[in-house]
């Protein structure tokens, strides 16, 4: 992202939480908002859309900078359209370091985030906003490891569950560390991470590596199983990760 962009979003979302805040979202203008961002109404709109947006627009320019992050590995078509993923690419690896620069991108602009984290829990309309932003993640996770998962692992619950576990480790752990900003959560999200990661290669692995790929034998292959685990909605990121890695691992026995 460039910086002049960066800088305007920023100007812009830093406006919109200090107005919210102070005068409350119902009574804040979008035309107070302009003014503070020090652009037009017509400006606010053509490049914000609306008091929800603009809340989230420095997302807008991070999940640019995901996507981009994410297609220097995809796999390129060839000339009869077919994908030929890298070797020496994991996917899984890809994915996490896309969803680390989501949680450094919360915690390097701290008074931020945790403004906004505080705006979140008393204006319903803008925790529905987050909700699509963070589904905005999880959809351009889950089309690259479409691409770039290999041939013989490239499923579709292979992505969506894959996908949804990283979102869903990120976004506990994100919450625990706006509830106590001064924790260095790195290393828990390193280390949940590569447990989703080793849980998702032992499951969708290739099929002469994984038993249940191989049937009983009588050349019959095994049923695909989709594997779904239920969490507390104020689960940790560790916990998080534990439950779907040990639900795999059930899933496998």
């Amino acid at each position: 992202m460039t910086d002049v962009r960066s800088r305007t979003h920023a100007q812009a979302v830093d406006a919109a939480i200090e107005l919210f805040t102070r005068k409350g979202y119902e009574q804040t203008t979008v035309e107070e908002i302009a003014d503070a961002a020090q652009v037009s109404r017509a400006t606010f709109f053509r490049r914000y859309g609306s008091k929800e947006d603009v809340v989230f627009a420095d997302h807008e320019l991070l999940l640019d900078e995901v996507v981009v992050m994410l297609a220097a590995t995809r796999p390129v078509p060839d000339a009869e359209g077919r994908l030929t993923p890298d070797p020496s690419v994991d996917p899984y690896v890809e994915v996490c370091r896309a969803a680390r620069l989501v949680f450094d991108h919360h915690v390097g602009q701290r008074e931020t985030s945790l403004a906004r984290w505080q705006l979140l829990q008393q204006v319903p309309a803008l925790r529905d906003r987050e909700l699509v932003t963070t589904h905005r993640y999880e959809r351009a996770f889950t089309a690259y490891l479409r691409d770039a998962l290999p041939p013989d692992a490239r499923r579709s619950t292979a992505s969506i569950a894959f996908a949804a576990s990283v979102v869903a480790v990120h976004n506990a752990l994100l919450r625990r560390w706006l509830r106590s900003p001064d924790q260095d959560l790195r290393p828990q999200l390193e280390e949940a991470f590569a447990d989703l990661r080793r849980a998702a290669v032992g499951r969708y692995g290739p099929p002469e590596d994984a038993a249940a790929e191989r049937g009983s034998g009588d050349g019959v292959p095994a049923a695909r199983r989709v594997v779904v685990t239920v969490v507390d909605a104020g689960a940790d990121a560790q916990a998080v990760a534990d439950d779907v890695a040990r639900a795999v691992r059930d899933a496998l026995a």
